[in-house]
């Protein structure tokens, strides 16, 4: 693609090294900018590099924050007895938008893939267990997508947990095995989650 402007060719080069942004969509974008108020650009970057420089993850769940600790596990109307485990922040975000979960959650950062190198070590499991103890939490709820790696983080996640006296469930299968939980749609997921099962009947079935 040949620019007339060395500035224009630099922005679309930038915009489109974000993930699902070719070219032609970056410079659509760009020649949307430049027909923009110079404020409202301003107020644009200004927003993006606040938000990289002072976002911040919760002590307590890992969620993405704005403080020490997030608006969930500082809510006081949540239930403090149910932890959710997921294996990202968008995770977080397509079970809130269901507004059929009420207690907390616990962001893994990942799942278990040992071809690509993730392992226990760069999960956030260091703590889990500990905080489980020392929570009030009783059950859990593995919340993770129905995938070969989802299933091998749940397994040892149960058996991490084994010794503590908590119950702990999976989401029910309205969402297909291979699927990620972040495009399931809001009430597949509402179901899943009202339907969990406990982990040792969902490993006797697979």
């Amino acid at each position: 693609m040949e620019f007339s402007s060395k500035l224009i060719e630099d922005a679309v080069r930038e915009f489109s090294r974000l993930p699902g942004i070719g070219q032609k969509t970056a410079l659509r974008l760009v020649l949307f900018l430049l027909k923009t108020e110079p404020s409202r650009v301003d107020d644009l970057a200004n927003t993006m590099t606040k938000m990289r420089r002072e976002i911040r993850f919760c002590v307590e769940c890992h969620n993405i924050s704005d403080g020490e600790v997030c608006a969930i596990c500082a809510n006081p109307g949540r239930n403090r007895q149910q932890l959710c485990i997921v294996e990202s922040i968008r995770d977080v975000i397509a079970i809130e938008n269901t507004k059929h979960y009420s207690g907390r959650y616990h962001v893994l950062g990942g799942i278990l893939s040992p071809l690509d190198g993730i392992g226990p070590e760069q999960l956030n499991l260091t703590d889990l267990a500990d905080r489980i103890r020392n929570s009030g939490i009783t059950e859990i709820i593995m919340a993770i997508s129905p995938t070969i790696e989802g299933d091998t983080t749940v397994f040892y996640i149960s058996k991490l947990l084994k010794d503590i006296p908590v119950t702990i469930t999976t989401i029910a299968r309205g969402i297909s095995f291979g699927g990620d939980l972040e495009y399931a749609d809001e009430m597949t997921l509402a179901k899943s989650i009202a339907k969990r099962l406990p982990v040792e009947n969902y490993v006797n079935i697979r």
